[in-house]
């Protein structure tokens, strides 16, 4: 799966699930956490990409770092599933 395809998916999970359709409203570079999705949100962004792209999201891996904005989100996931960014 290409970096494209996983941030299209990420982005389409996020549109859907807590910005009710609005796109506009999500930015690749801004954060997430606190705008976009509280501490229940974070674990449904993991399990989505747990579910999604078969990886496994350990606890000490559910950082700001990681899970921060799409862009980190998209790095974080093609680090854990060994894909070519």
């Amino acid at each position: 799966m290409s970096p494209t395809d996983i941030e299209r998916e990420i982005k389409d999970f996020l549109i859907a699930n807590f910005l009710f359709g609005r796109a506009e409203a999500l930015r690749d570079s801004e954060s997430l956490l606190g705008t976009v999705i509280d501490s229940t949100g974070t674990l449904e962004l993991v399990a989505f990409l747990q579910e999604r792209f078969a990886i496994t999201v350990e606890d000490e891996d559910v950082v700001p770092e990681n899970l921060d904005s799409v862009k980190n989100v998209v790095a974080y996931v093609l680090r854990k599933s060994g894909a070519k960014a």
